[in-house]
């Protein structure tokens, strides 16, 4: 069995209530939220409508709209909610260890 990486996004307080940061990690864009329940999320950081950076969209409860187009996805499961999305994104584990939000990409 394969030991999980996790890699360091930032600090939990860097993410606002219901916001969303982008991070660049090894030629990979990821888009890392927080969720009203402060929990976290990972997903790709790219729309898979067109490849528009996420980070930049509106958050509003659990879902991402993207800016270019305003297709929405569920960032806890990927799902594409609103056309023109239509391919789902994939999801990342993440966690909060010490105030410290990781991921596993």
């Amino acid at each position: 069995m394969t030991a999980t990486t996790w890699i360091t996004v930032c600090r939990f307080e860097e993410i606002e209530p219901e916001g969303v940061v982008r991070f660049d990690h090894a030629g990979r864009t990821f888009a890392v939220f927080r969720s009203p329940e402060d929990e976290v999320f990972c997903t790709d950081g790219l729309c898979t409508h067109e490849a528009v950076h996420l980070a930049t969209g509106l958050v509003m409860e659990h879902e991402i709209e993207c800016p270019k187009h305003s297709g929405v996805f569920d960032y806890r499961t990927g799902q594409a909610k609103r056309m023109p999305a239509c391919i789902n994104l994939r999801t990342y584990p993440a966690e909060v260890v010490d105030g410290v939000v990781r991921i596993a990409a």
